[in-house]
């Protein structure tokens, strides 16, 4: 009996030493990655790491801290407004057949690290040559005689 008891001490003592060390190491990662105390983070424009566009980084401060944090900017229309302004945009206008451009506007929804951006922005963009209509019949499964 004696044995028995002397094993679930000792057992008992393995396990609180083995929680004890995986409560200390999941603090420990939790401060090395982003258990930064600081609160007022500044942040910079999100920079490509080649040409105008793509995969890049930026850059941010608070206190004596800096952090870098992967970012992209993209390389089509919304280059313009980078990827840091989120819009909501309306239905696109009418083709004007002078111009052979139609537009849309869009108004400001969130501004994410500290971006500067317009309240409201316009987009244009092509109009299509020509609708396209849906066909009703399926090409290719008919059979053959």
């Amino acid at each position: 009996m004696r044995g028995l008891f002397s094993l679930v001490v000792v057992l008992f003592v393995v396990l609180m030493a083995v929680t004890s060390e995986a409560g200390k190491n999941k603090k420990d990662k939790g401060k090395g990655k982003g258990g930064s105390d600081c609160v007022e983070w500044l942040w910079g424009p999100c920079v490509p790491n080649s040409g105008d566009c793509g995969v890049g980084s930026r850059q941010g401060t608070c206190k004596e801290e800096t952090k870098k944090l992967k970012c992209k900017v993209p390389c089509n229309w919304k280059k313009d407004f980078g990827a840091d302004c989120k819009y909501k945009f309306g239905n696109w206008g009418e083709c004007d057949t002078v111009t052979g451009v139609k537009n849309r506007s869009g108004t400001l929804k969130k501004a994410m690290y500290n971006a500067e951006c317009l309240q409201t922005i316009k987009a244009s963009k092509p109009c299509s040559p020509k609708t396209k209509s849906k066909s009703k019949g399926k090409k290719g499964k008919g059979k053959e005689n």
